[in-house]
């Protein structure tokens, strides 16, 4: 890394209820809302490349949640978190979801912690009812 530059580290993962009703309708959705986001986009950037999702067809097995990771590495991301927050927003509003999470790491300030978690059983495409908390660490100390 060239100094001078702060990396901005951002990860996590969706978390959808296999088990209710309409399984696989429900990841044809959340894979559709992943698949129409730009393959690259202009900064700060969510695109369809950082992120990972179930396949539709899934044998039953004893799991009940379906996860969608993600992560990419950005330089100091954390100056324009609003935006990329607000493009994540967007995001969900699309999908069907039980939970979200969203790490940034930051050279400067820590790592903080992101948690949206739906309002009733699960989130609708469409819905507006998300709930978000922040948590932030930084050497072994939590902050909320």
């Amino acid at each position: 890394m060239i100094q001078g530059d702060q990396e901005s580290i951002v990860y996590g993962c969706i978390k959808d209820s296999s088990s209710l009703t309409g399984g696989s309708e429900r990841r044809r959705v959340n894979r559709e809302a992943i698949l129409a986001l730009p393959g690259a986009d202009e900064w700060p950037f969510l695109c369809r490349d950082m992120f990972s999702t179930p396949t539709i067809k899934v044998k039953q097995s004893q799991y009940q949640t379906d996860v969608i990771h993600f992560g990419a590495s950005y330089r100091a991301v954390e100056y324009e978190w609003d935006l990329w927050i607000q493009k994540f927003e967007e995001l969900l509003r699309s999908m069907y979801w039980v939970s979200a999470t969203v790490h940034l790491e930051t050279e400067l300030s820590g790592t903080h912690s992101f948690t949206w978690e739906a309002a009733g059983l699960y989130h609708e495409p469409g819905c507006g009812d998300m709930q978000v908390r922040c948590e932030w660490t930084q050497e072994g100390r939590v902050s909320m």
